[in-house]
């Protein structure tokens, strides 16, 4: 789909939401790799003339420009009817755990990498709390995958995608997701699905 364009990077467990479900979702696309270790102003100028924010992802859709992982999300469900898009119903259930995942793993995991990976002189203090509010957020998900394979149900959707992303980049966090049984077989599962590609596979650099 020539007016479906993807601005990310391979490193970005934001912008490997976005890609994921593209890819489990199987939404045609344009992909443009942007260097997130640029400063702003030295990154592609496409890419700065549609984001908002100065951030990935940026998604294109017919010529508007959508920023945050999430609501790209959210926009990809109910636009294309997949992946928890298909009702009301499951598009509200989405949302609700979308929101969780922004106040929560992208919170506690996401900045838990960024700072062993990117900040040396991080503050143990910070690192020991986010650690901790992780382990509540991985207990969390367990108990919900407990009952069931997705966290809708039977069928994957963007609550998977974003709930998932940052999970598999966990070991440059220093986290074992097996310690956690039933998030460990739901990643499984997700990486069994049709379309499914690791983030260098999905955003690769031309």
């Amino acid at each position: 789909m020539a007016n479906l364009i993807l601005y990310g990077h391979e490193e970005s467990g934001h912008s490997y939401k976005v890609a994921l479900a593209l890819a489990l979702g199987r939404i045609g696309h344009e992909f443009r790799w942007v260097d997130v270790h640029a400063p702003r102003e030295q990154r592609r100028t496409d890419f700065q003339a549609v984001s908002r924010f100065g951030e990935l992802p940026v998604l294109v859709d017919d010529g508007v420009a959508l920023a945050q992982s999430n609501a790209i999300l959210l926009h990809l469900a109910e636009r294309h009817r997949v992946l928890g898009g298909e009702t009301k119903e499951r598009l509200a259930q989405s949302r609700e755990w979308l929101f969780w995942e922004a106040n929560r793993i992208g919170i506690s995991l996401a900045n838990i990498r960024s700072m062993i990976r990117f900040e040396p002189g991080h503050d143990p203090g910070a690192l020991d709390w986010l650690r901790r509010r992780f382990q509540q957020d991985a207990e969390r998900l367990d108990a919900e995958l407990s009952k069931k394979p997705f966290l809708l149900g039977e069928a994957v959707s963007v609550a998977d995608a974003s709930c998932s992303a940052y999970l598999f980049f966990a070991d440059e966090a220093g986290i074992e997701p097996s310690t956690w049984p039933n998030v460990r077989r739901w990643m499984d599962r997700i990486t069994s699905l049709p379309g499914f590609r690791v983030p260098t596979e999905l955003m690769r650099k031309p």
